[in-house]
């Protein structure tokens, strides 16, 4: 098997006398592949935290956002409420709600 060989892909060579001893004798051939295990732990236990921590991140920035822009919005209105208004009259007597001082 060369380097170029895909893992796993190719059986390990069978010397010719081995072959041969084996078919006549009936002997099994045992067949030994040394792997090495790998160290370490894969690249998913640390991808799916990091993914999962991530999610709930940008969530709870949304979230936040989402409260701010509503917060603003509901300004904008009282504001445009409070610009909108005139005097208000009720028998003869103003009172103007908001405004300036002047």
């Amino acid at each position: 098997m060369t380097s170029r060989d895909p893992y796993g892909s190719l059986a390990p060579h069978i010397p010719a006398d081995d072959y041969r001893r084996a078919q006549a004798t009936g002997q099994p051939v045992v067949i030994v592949v040394h792997t090495t295990d790998r160290t370490g732990r894969p690249l998913s236990a640390y991808l799916y935290p990091l993914a999962v921590a991530g999610a709930g991140a940008i969530g709870v920035f949304a979230t936040v956002a989402a409260f701010l822009a509503l917060l603003d919005t509901a300004v904008h209105t009282a504001v445009q409420i409070a610009a909108a208004t005139g005097p208000v009259s009720i028998g003869g007597l103003s009172l103007k709600l908001f405004g300036s001082k002047r």
